[in-house]
This record gives structure tokens, sequence and C-alpha cells, in this order.
């Protein structure tokens, strides 16, 4: 369980007083002065709890512990100070939303039992944001994985895409990674509204005419529609709904949201899906990277930039043939899988696709009856 609390006062003696008095409950750390507390709350791993003394030059507690609560919102603030006056405490709560408001001199069993509390308060809070992040997870996964048993072709690109989101929304510093990997999982959902013959188009690379050009703009719109239904999900809608916007502006929807202001899930969705596009058009990786970097004004030049990072670390894995038998969740097929039904040969899921649990069973049923491709190759890390 996190421990660590940060004491920020401008005196070095009372913060050593802290350090001496509690460092057998807890991780303490200590910065004197509001500057060098923010720029360990910003540098250091999260810290369960936050003290800050209210009368302190340059920055008083309140805009500190504010700050705090941008940079770390789940880190409880705790304010403490000789000033016990009314109106402090009201603006620290109210702008701060301070957990405890603790006055100086503070006895050490009191303060002990504050910052406890101030720690199961973390506890909790972590708590609910990983069941809710496991729960929503899980449901997306299993939504997805419906809709690709439905449409495999499409989702086909979605499967190709999601080995690449976790590493590149970390390099790229991304503020909600778990956000851009349920909008990757979900953004070509609007795909289930157009046409066959358009989406083949697309996926070629084909001209559209003004006409299938404005379907076409709508799959982002009704898709990011359909999750902002489920609650906290606007995040993730967001992303969906930008996922088709150039970083200079152009693309859709037709606003004037522009670079940096554009989600960061949703120019990472840029980048990948037509990446995708690429690949699927006939391109080699290297010819399909440089051209996202020669393009001017639609893609994220940080986000190029460290997707190349991305595909540099490719180098491990391998092609194999498998057993049917012997697939596993997570791997991620080289070829087409097809099945032999009334002696017509039928696509089952399309190379590129991440075999998933529901994935499997469905195979493993088909085999049962009718003759699957066996063996398969699939793209494994080359330790397995």
């Amino acid at each position: 369980m996190n421990k660590r609390v940060l004491f920020i006062d401008d005196d070095e003696r009372i913060l050593a007083g802290f350090r001496r008095n509690l460092h057998s409950a807890f991780e303490v750390d200590t910065a004197v002065g509001p500057e060098a507390g923010l720029a360990k709350v910003k540098a250091s791993p999260a810290y369960a709890v936050v003290v800050s003394d209210l009368r302190m030059p340059g920055m008083d507690g309140i805009a500190v512990l504010s700050k705090v609560r941008e940079m770390r919102p789940d880190s409880v603030r705790v304010m403490l100070t000789g000033f016990a006056d009314l109106e402090a405490a009201i603006a620290a709560v109210n702008e701060g939303n301070i957990f405890r408001f603790l006055t100086k001199p503070c006895e050490t069993s009191y303060l002990l039992g504050a910052l406890n509390a101030a720690v199961e308060q973390y506890r909790l809070v972590m708590a609910e944001r990983e069941l809710l992040e496991g729960t929503l997870r899980g449901s997306l996964k299993m939504l997805s994985e419906v809709l690709s048993l439905l449409r495999p072709e499409v989702y086909g690109r979605v499967s190709r895409i999601a080995p690449y989101v976790r590493p590149l929304s970390k390099l790229c510093g991304d503020p909600s990674p778990w956000q851009t990997e349920a909008a990757a999982m979900l953004c070509l959902m609007g795909y289930i509204t157009l046409p066959d013959a358009l989406i083949s188009r697309v996926e070629r690379g084909r001209a559209l005419s003004p006409e299938d050009a404005a379907i076409y703009q709508q799959h982002a719109e009704v898709a990011a529609k359909l999750v902002a239904n489920i609650p906290r999900m606007g995040g993730v809608a967001k992303a969906i709904a930008y996922q088709e916007k150039n970083f200079d502006g152009g693309g859709f929807p037709a606003d004037d949201v522009r670079g940096k202001d554009i989600p960061a899930g949703a120019r990472i969705l840029r980048v990948l899906l037509e990446f995708d596009r690429l690949l699927t058009a006939g391109q080699a990786k290297a010819e399909a990277y440089k051209a996202l970097k020669q393009a001017t004004g639609i893609y994220d030049p940080d986000v190029v930039a460290a997707f190349g990072e991305v595909l540099g670390e490719e180098s491990n894995l391998v092609i194999v043939p498998m057993p049917v038998k012997s697939l596993r969740d997570n791997m991620i097929l080289a070829e087409d899988m097809f099945v032999m039904r009334g002696g017509q040969k039928l696509k089952v899921l399309p190379k590129g696709y991440a075999l998933s649990s529901v994935a499997l069973a469905h195979i493993s049923k088909l085999a049962r009856y009718e003759s699957v491709t066996d063996p398969v190759k699939v793209i494994i890390p080359s330790d397995e």
C-alpha cells in the first residue's frame, strides 16, 4: 500500500520534526517552499498524501494544493497552518478540495491519526478507480470481440493496431492511456453502419465521391455517440470523434480544434489507423512509415517520431506455424484463417487479428465440424 507522504513548508526545522516523528509510520518526504514541493510532486511517483503549510512566501498553501490537485488528482491533500482562521479553511476546502485542515502546533498522535485517515482515503480512491477501469476495459473488450465476430474484416484493423497503442501512449506521455486503449478497441464501431463497398474503397485508398465522403465521415461521430452513452466514457468518446482530425485542423469534425488541442488518443489513432491502411494497400512498413513522416500538417510529428521507436522494437517478433489446438490468447494471425464449407473456402478471421478467448472458442467449435486452416501462421515474441 502506498504510504508516501510529502510535507511542504518553508521552515526546515518543522520539516525535520516531521521526518523524525513520522518516519516509522510513513515514507516521509519533505520540500522547503512551494516551488520545491510542486517540483517533487511532478517528478516523483504519486504521493498518497501531500501536506502543505498555509502561509509561505511566494505562494500560499491553498494555491499549492490546488496545483497538486491538477497534477496528481488522486493524492489526498491536507492543510497545516498556525493561522486557524475560518476564511482560510473555507478557501482551502473549496479551492483545493482539502481532505483535512489541521492547526499548528499539532500533536504527533493527532497528526498520525489524520495521516492514517488520509492514506486510507487514498487507498479507497485507487481501489475504486482500479475497479472502474477494470470493469470498463472488460466490458469494452467483450463488446469489441462480439463486433469483431460480426465484422471480422473491419475489426482486423483494430487487432492490428492494438499492439502499438500501449507502447506508443507511453512514449507520447499520454495522460489517459487506458482511455486511448479503449478508444482503439471501439474506434471503428461506426463502420457497421457503412456499406461494404464503401469500406472496401476506403481500405484500398480509392478516391470517394462527395456523397460517399459525407457518408464515410459519419462513422466516427456514430461511434463516439454510442460510447458517450456509457458513464465516465466522455474522454474515450472524444478521442474516437477526433480520430480523423488532421494536426493542422483539417479533416473532421470540421471545427477550430488543432495541434495539441486534439485529444492525445485521437492523435495516436490518426497515425496508427493510417499506417494500417497503407499496409493494407500493399506498402511495406518502411514505406508506410516514410509516408507518415513526409506528410505535412496531417499527423502530430511527436507521435510519428515516437511511433518510429515503437516500430524499431518489433525485431523481437517472429512468424511461426502453429497448430490450431496450440493457439493462445494474444497471438496475432500472420495470415488469413479459412474454413471449408460446402466446397467453398470462407475467411474466418483476417491477417493481423489478435486472438482472444472468444475467438479461440469460436475456432474450436468450427474445428469440430469443419476443416479450418491448420496449422496457421502466427506472430509471437522470439523468446517464447
